[in-house]
């Protein structure tokens, strides 16, 4: 049975491949598909129609790079998210929205959320993706809103949560380093190759073979470097990303052409400089949103309950909830929920918040109080005078936020690299003219990539990063850690350093520095059963004499006046008597001793303060305690002025006014109230044990009580930045000296195989004297 005839189809139309209108991932078509916008995934064409459908078309037209491709929708709740009610009724949010690329990603960003039913406003801020968001909560909801963000391919997240590595970057790096090592060994057996004898087989095996394995590395692994020099171009500046992308290119050009033609390459050379400088971007990204974090630490210091006395009683609220005007009771043990005054009771309240000292206040009636002070002991009715924004810990807040939009500093090498771009260029192309008009155009050709080649500003761009990280690890190893290399480099241009006194010059609580044996052991009796700061530190210095503490008998404390008991018989009272003094009294009040307490200077503090000197910058103490007290804490370091009574506004202020002056200043501190004078410094640096606030919103963290880590950071600084500059001048040394020798045609490839590890090898010998710059005490 003879088959049935088929019938004759027409040939399949051949595809084509066009990129997502949106993410830019190539679709493969067919050839008779239609014309029009074409999407990769039903995520892409989402976030297509939320744009347009939003008015905002030209964001396409404008990006800087593809946008994001939208991944799986995330599931509704964003309880972590915390949520602010205002007067008008209205509901408002801060978060983080990761992913933005560039000012084009703001704007959408932004512009989306804004036209979205119910929300009533929208800022997102491009230096830190810090996002503060405005709903009607009649209208819509935080999903509602932030699910049309994440259908564009954006990622928001609460304030808590960490941001999510850049895994784009971390996966072509993961490429980078496995096309570098395998290289490098095929490339040294080459090498090897030319000395002792190898058959001309293998070697080309091993160029193709190594010229396979690098082609994802340069063709894919440096796409953000072409980006950014692409994206320059397009606002007409010449980046460093643009001499490192044309050297890439070039050398990978220049590798295809050797390969061609069985000759050798700088593979290992090409590959290498891209895995350095992924290493050095990611590493870039990691401080990026610190300051940003640091108001949500110190907002996090806000009570989330307030006891708020109405005409039906006492009933738990919300702070946010309070008006002025209401009344809250504050317990001992409890934090005042409002900014306000004492109506009512008095007690020890620690205003560490405020003045940043250990030592309790006393309040009473008619005294002020702030959101977040701890009541130590005794009661409070207070009235409540600022609400939501305008209490002290959100202005200090909004002071840490604006301190997170700073832009950032242009470099050095950044200062370079137009000239070095410009000047390259101009070189390679008298190169490929006169070698084309003397010698012919394959010789002008391979001439010119030889150009390119030996310029590619391995060393130049590989200066910075180097002794930076050398710095980073000198300092660290001596107890400060830098967030970034621009904080240390800054740092190195540091003349006057500001040092906080509680829990940075000294250690942070009170000591006691005098008092008679007799005296000590009748107060110790008293204050044993007492939790106040001084009483416990009556009691330790009793316990390290080996004083016997008595039992006393009806122990009496007024929070603000003292405290009483009977000891051996007869009543004995304690009180104060000045700053720094307790008085010991008897029964008829006559005076039996005295106790002198101080905040004790730590004690490295005037052996560091000394070296301060003598690296030639200005110390000095600036503090919330008492004139007297700070003088003497200064006079025993050795500082060279002292600002006492300040609040952390002033603090602020004054070293504003510093920089105004023309002064860089470098600031030391520790306490939550400490937060505005780090960000308004030129570098903070925080006390490892300081408050979580003042810790994340530092450029640096020293992570030992001492303030020896700080003379460390300035010497490794001010190596780092001396290294770089000598890094520069042997990088441009090298390029002149190589690419005089390309012009001339005498780079082959054993040459630059010779030239390039060298000067790379210059610049790391040149990163290492960091270490024993700051080993020996130089770097001044």
């Amino acid at each position: 049975m003879s088959a049935l005839p088929q019938p004759l189809l027409p040939p399949a139309a051949a595809a084509r491949v066009e990129p997502c209108a949106h993410c830019g991932t190539p679709v493969e078509l067919p050839a008779l598909a239609g014309e029009g916008p074409v999407y990769c995934c039903r995520g892409c064409s989402t976030a297509a129609e939320i744009i347009r459908g939003a008015g905002l078309e030209r964001y396409y037209a404008e990006r800087e790079a593809p946008a994001n491709r939208p991944g799986a929708p995330r599931a509704a709740g964003w309880d972590r998210v915390a949520r602010r009610t205002l007067d008008d009724g209205t509901v408002e949010a801060d978060l983080c929205v990761d992913g933005l690329h560039c000012s084009s990603c703001v704007w959408v960003t932004e512009a989306v959320m804004e036209r979205t039913e119910g929300v009533v406003g929208a800022h997102v801020s491009y230096a830190t993706g810090r996002t503060t968001l405005r709903w009607d909560p009649a209208r819509t909801d935080l999903d509602a809103v932030l699910s049309r963000v994440v259908a564009l391919g954006y990622r928001p997240r609460a304030l808590d949560v960490e941001a999510a590595p850049d895994r784009d970057l971390l996966l072509r790096l993961g490429v980078a380093l496995f096309g570098v090592g395998n290289v490098m060994l095929l490339t040294v057996s080459v090498y090897l190759g030319w000395w002792q004898g190898m058959d001309p087989v293998y070697a080309a095996l091993f160029r193709w073979a190594s010229l396979a394995i690098a082609t994802p590395v340069a063709l894919w692994s440096a796409v953000p470097f072409y980006r950014g020099a692409w994206n320059a171009l397009k606002h007409g500046v010449l980046h460093m990303d643009l001499p490192v992308s044309i050297g890439v290119l070039a050398a990978y050009a220049h590798a295809v052409y050797a390969t061609l033609h069985q000759d050798d390459g700088y593979l290992d050379s090409l590959t290498m400089l891209v895995t350095l400088l992924l290493v050095g971007r990611i590493l870039e990204q990691r401080g990026r949103r610190r300051a940003a974090e640091a108001a949500t630490a110190l907002a996090a210091q806000a009570p989330r309950i307030a006891r708020r006395l109405g005409p039906a009683g006492v009933e738990e609220v919300d702070p946010a909830s309070l008006g002025l005007g209401d009344r809250v009771l504050v317990g001992a043990g409890e934090e005042v929920s409002a900014d306000g005054r004492v109506r009512a009771g008095r007690g020890f309240v620690q205003m560490a918040l405020i003045t940043g000292e250990s030592e309790p206040v006393a309040v009473a009636v008619g005294d002020r109080v702030v959101t977040g002070a701890v009541l130590e002991d005794g009661h409070l009715e207070v009235e409540v005078e600022a609400i939501a924004e305008q209490s002290v810990l959100a202005r200090m807040a909004d002071g840490l936020r604006e301190a997170a939009d700073r832009p950032s500093t242009l470099t050095g090498v950044d200062r370079i690299a137009p000239w070095f771009t410009g000047i390259t260029l101009l070189v390679a192309a008298l190169t490929w003219l006169g070698w084309w008009w003397g010698a012919g155009p394959e010789a002008a050709l391979a001439t010119t990539i030889a150009v390119l080649v030996v310029a590619c500003p391995c060393a130049l761009s590989l200066a910075r990063p180097l002794a930076v990280a050398s710095g980073l690890g000198a300092s660290a190893r001596r107890g400060l850690l830098m967030r970034s290399g621009d904080a240390l480099l800054q740092l190195a241009e540091v003349d006057t350093v500001v040092l906080d006194k509680t829990g940075t010059v000294t250690g942070g609580r009170p000591v006691v520095v005098r008092a008679d044996d007799a005296v000590l052991r009748l107060a110790a009796g008293v204050e044993r059963a007492s939790i106040h700061p001084v009483a416990r530190a009556i009691v330790d210095e009793a316990r390290q004499r080996g004083v016997a503490l008595p039992l006393a008998d009806d122990i009496a404390e007024v929070p603000g006046v003292g405290i009483s008991g009977v000891v051996d018989g007869r009543r004995v009272s304690l009180g104060a008597d000045g700053p720094g003094r307790v008085a010991v009294r008897g029964e008829d009040g006559a005076l039996i001793g005295q106790i002198e307490l101080r905040d004790t200077v730590r004690a490295d503090a005037a052996r560091s303060v000394a070296a301060l000197r003598e690296l030639g910058v200005r110390v000095v103490l600036l503090t919330g305690d008492h004139p007297i007290i700070a003088e003497a804490i200064g006079a025993q370091a050795g500082v060279d002025e002292v600002v006492a009574g300040v609040d952390p506004a002033g603090k602020a202020a004054w070293v504003q006014a510093r920089r105004s002056a023309g002064h860089t200043v470098l600031f030391v501190g520790d306490g939550l109230n400490d937060g505005p004078a780090l960000a308004a410094a030129d570098v903070g640096v925080a006390m490892g044990g300081g408050a979580a606030s003042s810790v994340l919103v530092a450029d640096g963290v020293i992570a030992h009580p001492a303030v020896g880590p700080v003379v460390a950071g300035l010497r490794a600084a001010r190596a780092a930045r001396a290294a770089i500059q000598a890094n520069l001048r042997r990088s441009v040394t090298y390029n002149i000296a190589a690419v005089v020798a390309a012009v001339a045609g005498l780079v082959n490839p054993l040459v630059a195989a010779i030239l390039m590890p060298l000067s790379s090898a210059m610049v790391i010998a040149g990163s290492l004297k960091v270490e024993r710059a700051v080993r020996a005490g130089g770097a001044r």
